[in-house]
């Protein structure tokens, strides 16, 4: 049996910096394992392939969700990465740290040392901004694209001035309230992923060993402390020796599940399933939350992206501008303007993230995203989701084969706060619609529009079309057992040792913008603290 200082179960976002970092001195032996196999693919590494993996079997979990009531008994698909660089590989590229506001209740809920004061530091550690030289090891690179966006995007902004909303600086890559063009994790025109930045860099090292194509069934213990994984690769029983500890990396989802098939979770799941437990824990697979939005459609006055991405010429036209100088809409995400605002100016805090899209795709056709094949006539999308929404749900294994997914259900909309949200959404999307900016724009609706609708029409057509904004997390809450919590403040499980987790899963509460950021962020300040312990 092979024998290991750290197994970290997870090649994405979290795994792939805890796999740099903990393999930085040279001293500690580590062993990474991952579901999936490379990220060296074509449409990963251009920006915009992230149309093309959405339903990629090869790196893309592809989840469905269980119906929810609150949005009129749909099932959500939800992708999730599986291969090295995980989320970070196929998501949208958007880098928003979210608000110092939602880091400050991490700690208010019991997990000292989580605080902005304390996180912020740790953001610029694992952040390079710009977009033209060498990027410094062990950074991820955040660029700010502006000049390069879609100029139909111009319009959005100065339609948010003028209604008051706040704007970004105009070359920031770190603004947290107001709107602007959103950072994205690109470098010389391809992805930067955590894999890219992190992993791949570290690879070299004859203290890291990285395994793909590894399902992992569930961790070993002696007495109380973890002490081993097992695990299948290409369908051969494996099994490794952690000395000083077990970390999962696996995802608001993934985790969850290994934690419940070896033993630690609710008494019922595990009971149901045949598996003896290690410590109940009723919260493990509890306080899933996610964003959700709506996005609405428009024809446009002047040409859009459709005119580049929606015609065979523009394509070609496209694919030559990537190929000669990483450049164009190739290089670049679909999510190039919006930014996180306050429904009402007297709230205390922002409650709203808003997109500003300058493309889109009125049919969507099964098991594809058609970032590719947009609408022939001009055209954008314009949307929203609500920052916090209190809606919770949860993940659980369905059985205790690692080879069956996972029971999501998320429970979406299920609050009377979260129905208010979806209205006040609506409200500000049509607040800025009613500009000169944007009224210069619009064409025609091209579908249900907010402006001029009643609450109820608008509630009736967010939970008719509102989906997934990819952000599950919370499964494995970091805080006070007594309160829920599944980890500490060291992301030591509670009533375990040697196991942690590290991933999106350990969020007390959502980031009130996109999660990619935070989960590096996460994964970068565990390692110090394993490191200097």
């Amino acid at each position: 049996m092979d024998v290991y200082d750290f197994i970290i179960v997870g090649a994405g976002s979290a795994g792939s910096v805890l796999a740099d970092r903990l393999s930085a001195s040279g001293k500690d032996k580590v062993l990474v394992l991952e579901a999936g196999g490379s990220d060296n693919l074509p449409w990963i590494r251009v920006p915009i392939g992230y149309g093309k993996t959405f339903h990629d079997d090869r790196v893309n979990w592809r989840y469905m969700s269980e119906a929810s009531d609150g949005l009129e008994g749909r099932q959500i698909y939800c992708p999730r990465g599986k291969g090295l660089g995980g989320s970070s590989s196929i998501n949208g590229l958007v880098w928003m740290r979210g608000l110092p506001h939602d880091f400050d209740d991490w700690e208010a809920a019991g997990n000292p040392g989580w605080g902005w004061k304390d996180v912020a530091p740790v953001f610029d550690s694992v952040e390079a901004v710009g977009d033209g030289g060498a990027t410094p090891p062990g950074r991820i690179n955040v660029a700010n694209r502006r000049a390069d966006f879609h100029p139909v995007g111009e319009h959005f902004l100065r339609a948010a001035e003028r209604i008051g909303l706040p704007t970004a600086p105009p070359d920031s890559c770190h603004w947290t309230e107001g709107v602007g063009p959103y950072p994205i994790t690109t470098r010389r025109g391809l992805r930067h992923s955590a894999s890219t930045a992190f992993l791949r860099p570290a690879m070299g090292r004859n203290n890291l060993n990285v395994q793909t194509h590894v399902l992992v069934d569930r961790i070993g213990f002696k007495g109380k402390r973890a002490t081993s994984v097992t695990y299948l690769q290409k369908g051969t029983p494996r099994s490794a020796v952690a000395r000083r500890g077990v970390i999962l990396a696996a995802g608001a989802v993934g985790s969850p599940a290994i934690l419940q098939r070896s033993g630690i979770g609710p008494k019922q799941v595990l009971a149901d399933h045949g598996i003896d437990p290690i410590h109940v824990n009723e919260a493990v697979g509890g306080g899933l939350q996610d964003h959700i939005g709506a996005d609405y459609l428009f024809k446009a006055t002047e040409p859009t992206l459709n005119q580049v991405l929606g015609t065979k010429m523009g394509q070609v036209r496209a694919g030559l501008q990537f190929l000669l100088n990483r450049g164009g809409p190739l290089s670049l995400s679909v999510n190039q303007m919006g930014g996180i605002v306050r429904s009402k100016p007297d709230l205390a805090t922002p409650d709203l993230q808003l997109y500003f899209n300058p493309l889109s795709y009125t049919v969507t056709q099964k098991n594809r995203r058609v970032l590719l094949e947009p609408d022939r006539w001009p055209g954008f999308a314009f949307g929203f989701n609500p920052c916090r929404p209190t809606s919770r749900g949860r993940v659980d294994i369905q059985s205790a084969n690692p080879a069956d997914a996972p029971q999501i259900s998320p429970n979406y909309c299920a609050t009377n706060e979260d129905a208010e949200l979806a209205v006040a959404g609506a409200r500000m999307v049509e607040k800025i619609l009613q500009t000169p900016e944007l009224q210069s724009l619009v064409a025609s609706n091209n579908g249900f529009s907010p402006l001029g609708a009643s609450d109820e029409d608008i509630l009736t057509d967010f939970r008719k079309q509102a989906s997934t904004v990819f952000h599950l997390c919370g499964t494995c809450k970091m805080g006070p057992e007594a309160t829920g919590g599944v980890v500490d403040a060291t992301l030591t499980v509670h009533g375990v040792e040697g196991l942690r987790v590290v991933d999106a899963s350990i969020f007390p509460n959502i980031t009130s913008a996109n999660t990619n950021a935070p989960t590096i962020m996460v994964a970068a300040k565990t390692a110090n603290i394993i490191t200097a312990g």
